[in-house]
């Protein structure tokens, strides 16, 4: 056709996307010069096509770069040209740059739409910024771009993902306001966040709600509220839903067997989890191995070995051939009842069929040995990992740590922390808390109160576990409160946690209410207040009541995170006057270690809580 001259620019822009599309740009290119010459793109829209291509296959530079050259040879970016390269900057989290192009989009007189804008909130949600995301909704609609379901519908689903379900109910309700029309993405997130929450109650409310605005619940929708319902422990109800699935003739899928026969065994209903397994052969719904992998485990965790040996068995005489997660659920099995030549064996039967042991494999295997206190095979496991280029994770390093922390071989539970940090991989709690307690034990305060407060630092929300062995720790600590006491003031130590403590023991505060509140400064100290008042509730619930220190350290909380103005609907005042002043001394303490903003708000709360109390005693 170009030999002829008789291809039309549809024609050649359809051949061009064609080329795109399947990741041949510069064959695309290459195609636009044979008719029109070199370094010729005749309009736009090819430039469009082509910069599209590129930023696709990840070749942003050359996309940017086509993008400017367009002005250079006299074309005007349309609106088009602009979503397609703020679409790659998206993909590739490049924010600064995308909200630049916005900025310059509005210079030349050209408004944003929605699919530009509901792209970055898209981007935004994925890489967790759902404030921003929040933000740009607000900025377009200030701009008057016209919103559609899609904008709300990545914001709700973003939220629900951070557990923030009823700040997503609030952006379903803003929709319908605007006059959108929910649809099943829009209720799907909530009905599976209110679900993990345990309000099975409001979950099945929307899923009513949803009907009565003419959407049929779909298996994804019902599987949400299946799945909602199962981790919350609520089997029986997921089964109820599972008989009104079949009334309404939703077919039922291998992964809504697979969520329920995982609930059965969590709470030891074997019988009904193989009835569930029989009934699947009846319907002939082909099973995964996700399927067997879950009944395997299920007889594990309930102890009954045999049982998954004859899944397993089962599975062969099917003629079905066993994958790695098969396999793993059974090696985890070996391992946790000590059957370590078993489980060795069924990875040498791995290797045989066909499949390479992975992390998950050689970190169950590792463990094995650690429980039965062999340092030795868990090493070789170990280095044998490394050897097959099979890189160690957290839950590896982690194993490793408790085996040698069980052993009471501190210093190389400490290198191996040092390497695991080394390697680019991010402790969890369950490592710092097995150090912490390690070191607990051992009357090694000081060093417990570094991996706390380099747990704080990190980020890395602490849990009960956590909690008890530092309480423990420090309350076992007062014979050594001297040497305490002297190391901090030789070393200068920054230690919130031992500094608070040892202050508040000097000045005759019982040891374990010290120790709550030296944490729960902390805690406030480093933004995490809702651990705060969790932990403030536990210690109600232990008999130690809390007082104005605890009081003190919450409100600093309530004050770093910019709710000074709410503290009384958070917190309760009930000190008398001499209560306060003592507050108010500590604050010369807590000063040291928190923001002058905070500071001042918090100080300027307690003053007006003592005029308070001055005012009443003079009446």
């Amino acid at each position: 056709m170009l030999e002829r001259s008789v291809a039309d620019n549809y024609s050649t822009c359809m051949m061009v996307r064609g080329f795109c599309l399947q990741g041949r740009v510069d064959g695309a290119k290459k195609l636009i010069e044979d008719r029109w010459g070199p370094d010729c793109i005749p309009n736009v829209v090819f430039y469009n096509t082509l910069i599209d291509g590129y930023l696709r296959i990840g070749e942003v530079r050359k996309g940017y770069a086509m993008f400017r050259e367009m002005e250079v040879k006299g074309f005007l970016p349309t609106v088009v040209s602009y979503g397609v390269v703020i679409n790659g900057f998206v993909k590739n989290g490049n924010f600064p740059e995308v909200y630049k192009l916005i900025n310059e989009m509005k210079v030349k007189g050209l408004n944003p739409n929605v699919e530009i804008y509901n792209s970055i909130i898209y981007a935004l949600c994925k890489h967790g910024s759902i404030v921003e995301g929040k933000a740009v909704l607000r900025r377009m609609i200030g701009d008057g771009c016209e919103l559609d379901i899609i904008t709300y519908n990545v914001l709700i689903c973003g939220l629900c993902r951070d557990g923030k379900v009823r700040e997503a109910e609030q952006l379903l309700r803003e929709a319908i306001r605007r006059n959108l029309i929910p649809n099943a993405l829009s209720y799907t997130p909530l009905i599976h966040g209110y679900c993990k929450q345990g309000e099975a109650v409001i979950a099945s409310n929307f899923i009513i709600e949803m009907m009565e605005r003419g959407h049929k619940p779909d298996i994804v929708t019902y599987g949400a509220l299946i799945h909602g319902l199962v981790i919350i422990g609520e089997v029986n109800e997921a089964l109820v839903i599972r008989e009104k699935m079949i009334e309404r003739g939703v077919v039922l899928d291998a992964n809504i067997y697979n969520v329920l026969i995982n609930g059965l065994c969590k709470k030891g209903m074997l019988p009904n989890a193989k009835m569930l397994l029989a009934e699947m052969f009846d319907r002939n719904i082909l099973l995964d191995q996700f399927v067997y992998a879950t009944l395997i485990d299920g007889f594990v965790r309930n102890g009954d070995i045999d049982e998954a040996k004859k899944v397993f068995e089962f599975m062969g005489q099917r003629g079905i051939r066993h994958e790695v997660v098969v396999f793993n659920a059974m090696i985890k099995g070996y391992c946790k009842h000590g059957m370590m030549t078993d489980a060795i064996s069924h990875v040498n039967k791995m290797r045989q069929d066909g499949f390479l042991p992975d992390e998950f494999t050689y970190t169950t295997i590792l463990d094995g040995y650690v429980k039965l206190s062999d340092l030795d095979g868990a090493f070789a496991v170990f280095g044998d990992m490394v050897k097959r280029k099979c890189n160690p994770n957290v839950v590896t390093y982690t194993a490793l740590i408790n085996g040698f922390c069980r052993e009471g071989q501190l210093g190389t539970a400490e290198t191996l922390f040092k390497e695991m940090k080394t390697c680019g991989l991010v402790p969890n709690v369950v490592t710092y808390s097995i150090l912490i307690g390690t070191f607990c034990k051992d009357n090694k305060i000081t060093k417990a109160a570094a991996f706390f407060q380099e747990m704080l630092l990190r980020k890395c929300p602490p849990n009960d576990v956590t909690f008890n062995y530092l309480i423990n720790g420090l309350t076992n600590s007062i014979s050594q409160l001297d040497s305490i006491w002297k190391s901090i003031s030789q070393e200068h130590s920054e230690s919130v946690l031992l500094n608070v403590f040892v202050k508040m023991i000097s000045d005759g505060w019982d040891y374990r209410t010290a120790a709550y509140n030296a944490i729960i400064f902390c805690l406030c100290k480093h933004q995490m207040l809702t651990k705060g008042l969790d932990l403030r509730e536990k210690m109600l619930q232990k008999g130690c009541l809390p007082d104005s220190i605890t009081f003190l350290s919450l409100l600093h909380g309530i004050c770093a995170d910019g709710r000074a103005e709410e503290w009384n609907h958070i917190l309760t005042c009930d000190f008398q006057r001499n209560e306060l002043e003592t507050a108010l001394a500590y604050t010369q303490l807590l000063n040291k270690y928190i923001n002058q903003g905070a500071s001042s708000e918090m100080l300027s709360i307690l003053y007006s809580l003592l005029d308070d109390i001055k005012m009443v005693e003079e009446k």
